[in-house]
């Protein structure tokens, strides 16, 4: 690893260094390493204020390296705003994390994700309807994205995980931190199938005012915001807010109009959020870019079993019938039904009148 990368993992790490700081230190002093290596005097200069500074040279009593050295025996990667890899959406929102953390096997980078986000404390209808979207969003191989805490998220994560998809997860704490400490086993199958993220350093407690924090790297990483449920005070209002500052799509799940838990989904619609019954009510929302339309289309036929990969394509050459399908292909009937509703049902082949079918243009 380069040295730069080193001290900028360094600088980042230390509390009270926001992005605010951090891109102030470094323009004052012109590289992290500099500022590991500057007087106290100066340092005070550069950010005005005497207790970040004392924990500037408090950290100074850390080796950089064996923090390093230490984060590769983990696995853990990290990566800087500079770097390829760190994702262009988070990039570009008000205040990026100046690194991120990251273990798993996935990609942050052209990841197509959504957000999923909803009360800790779910009613079974709530988490029901978490776990559907999730896995069929995941099914279309979009990365679904939560934070890991009870309820919701949990299900979010689940959801997309059932469907043999690819899920990220969000943490308020350090990346080796098991919070809640029931999400051990789920942790564990999110870094096999999906990504933790954070940009908190190593051993980093689950403080309550890391998670608004946390919340704005949720929204910064997706194309939009689903809200499942969610009370009037609930956190993941503030996920909401953040997604429309970030200029991106915010979603709300309808709930009981006399349930205490759906009254800030059920405000969000009448603010003007996107009311959310099905998966399609979230994928018709990006109908206009085409971009996102090829990257859903490209992992959806990834998916695809042999025979519907076969039968799709029969039908991209011309409309078909059933009786064609089966035909075609020596199929028995209720096969060939099994076959065309999954293709519709993941929404590449659309029915037309008179029973044919044709691939679905967006």
């Amino acid at each position: 690893m380069e040295r730069n990368k080193v001290f900028k993992i360094w600088l980042s790490s230390i509390k009270g260094v926001g992005y605010k700081n951090f891109t102030k230190l470094i323009e004052f002093f012109g590289s992290a390493e500099e500022v590991y290596n500057a007087k106290e005097i100066d340092i005070l200069k550069a950010v005005r204020s005497k207790k970040l500074t004392e924990n500037i040279i408090e950290a100074k009593k850390q080796n950089p390296f064996e923090y390093i050295e230490r984060l590769q025996k983990l696995r853990i990667k990290v990566y800087t705003l500079e770097e390829e890899e760190y994702p262009e959406e988070l990039k570009n929102i008000y205040d990026p994390p100046p690194v991120l953390y990251t273990k798993g096997n996935i990609s942050l980078k052209d990841s197509l994700c959504i957000a999923m986000v909803g009360s800790r404390n779910a009613t079974f209808y709530g988490k029901q309807m978490a776990q559907k979207l999730a896995y069929e969003l995941a099914e279309r191989g979009i990365i679904v994205v939560s934070g890991m805490a009870r309820g919701i998220d949990s299900f979010s994560h689940i959801g997309a995980l059932k469907a043999k998809g690819k899920t990220i997860a969000v943490l308020g704490s350090g990346i080796n931190v098991v919070y809640p400490k029931e999400n051990k086993k789920l942790m564990e199958q999110i870094i096999e199938n999906g990504l933790l993220v954070s940009e908190f350093p190593l051993d980093f407690p689950p403080l309550p005012q890391n998670f608004p924090s946390r919340n704005r790297i949720i929204s910064g990483l997706s194309l939009g915001v689903v809200v499942v449920e969610a009370g009037v005070k609930s956190g993941s209002l503030l996920t909401a807010k953040f997604a429309l500052e970030q200029g991106r799509e915010v979603f709300a799940v309808p709930g009981n109009a006399t349930s205490a838990y759906s009254k800030g989904t059920n405000e969000l619609i009448k603010q003007g959020a996107k009311l959310v019954n099905d998966v399609n009510d979230i994928l018709e929302e990006f109908n206009f870019r085409g971009d996102v339309q090829e990257k859903i289309t490209q992992n959806t036929l990834a998916s695809l079993s042999d025979e519907e990969k076969k039968v799709y394509e029969f039908i991209c050459e011309a409309p078909r019938d059933i009786e064609e399908v089966i035909s075609y292909f020596g199929l028995k009937a209720a096969k060939a039904n099994v076959i065309l509703s999954s293709l519709m049902l993941k929404g590449i082949i659309e029915k037309l009148p008179g029973n044919k079918y044709e691939k679905k243009i967006f």
